[in-house]
């Protein structure tokens, strides 16, 4: 016979889409920064999903992860970061009213294309980058674009366990 009582803290809504963004960071192959995004609607169903990475087609053994030297040398000029990835892989063209969440603050670029893809809210972990003029840009872009509000999670939660080899019930 089951338990007749609910299940005590669940996730919330932004801790979920925050883990599933977490998660799919886990699939870049980027050895210095790990980056994910998770694009939720407005009925708190996933719309969206990117991590960082170099295009689809584009050997990741043959470009080169150096975060240092020439530019052409280096990861800069290749890598497809998580927001346009999970703005590219959205299975709607319409993300008006969606919220993205993302490890690190988007950078400008990105910026502009969570604005321009319609996105209303931007939930974000990290903001170690604030001083660059980059997250300087997107901030400025974001003051500045009517409906785009941004936000740091605020959560209690130190960590999320997943189980692949445990026997769940």
């Amino acid at each position: 016979m089951g338990n007749s009582v609910k299940r005590e803290n669940p996730l919330t809504w932004d801790e979920y889409f925050m883990a599933v963004a977490l998660l799919s960071a886990q699939r870049s192959k980027d050895p210095n920064t790990q980056v994910g995004a998770c694009i939720a609607n407005e009925q708190n169903k996933i719309v969206g999903v990117g991590y960082n990475g170099f295009p689809l087609g584009c050997s990741d053994d043959e470009l080169p992860w150096a975060r240092e030297g020439n530019f052409l040398d280096t990861k800069y000029p290749y890598v497809c970061h998580a927001e346009l990835n999970a703005v590219l892989n959205s299975i709607s063209r319409d993300l008006r009213g969606c919220r993205i969440y993302v490890g690190l603050f988007p950078c400008n670029e990105c910026t502009k294309v969570i604005i321009q893809s319609g996105i209303s809210e931007i939930i974000y972990l990290s903001d170690k980058y604030r001083d660059t003029d980059a997250v300087k840009a997107s901030k400025i872009m974001i003051e500045k674009a009517p409906g785009i509000s941004y936000r740091k999670l605020e959560t209690n939660l130190e960590n999320i366990k997943i189980a692949l080899h445990e026997h769940l019930i």
